[in-house]
């Protein structure tokens, strides 16, 4: 099942992400693609700052993997960007099914996963529309109620 969203503005996408967080829990995965400048960490951002984090949330471009410990937030979060990813091998090396014990991973660029993206993950994609983004969540099971009430 998919779901569409219009989002315009930075402001938009930040609010976006604070109401997916009030919905999160341990063991979620969120895979965002979209293009260059799409809103992914825009929409993370807001997700962390929902969550607890002060500060600021740099992208993981170069790190790949961004940890946040709970506290200060609700639950820990991994917020993972594979743009730089060469080999879809490599992802066992970043130890992330670790995070999704107590935590929730967020992933930039899961497309470069090949299939080992998790099946459970939500799916979202963001894409240009004409006054701002179109996002696009493809609902598992476990997130279709959750969605609704967003």
């Amino acid at each position: 099942m998919d779901r569409q969203i219009s989002v315009s503005g930075e402001a938009a996408m930040l609010a976006l992400g604070a109401r997916i967080a009030s919905a999160v829990r341990a063991g979620d995965v969120i895979a965002l693609q979209g293009g260059l400048g799409a809103g992914k960490t825009t929409l993370t951002r807001g997700l962390l700052h929902a969550l607890g984090l002060e500060g600021e949330a740099p992208s993981p471009s170069f790190a790949l993997v961004q940890p946040y410990d709970a506290p200060p937030l609700r639950l820990p979060v991994a917020h993972v960007d594979l743009y730089r990813l060469d080999d879809a091998e490599d992802i066992a090396e970043l130890g992330l099914d670790d995070y999704l014990e107590d935590g929730l991973v967020v992933i930039e660029w899961p497309e470069r996963m090949g299939d080992r993206l998790w099946p459970h993950a939500l799916r979202l994609t963001i894409e240009d529309e004409d006054a701002g983004r179109r996002l696009t969540a493809d609902l598992t099971d476990d997130w279709r109620d959750r969605w609704s009430r967003l």
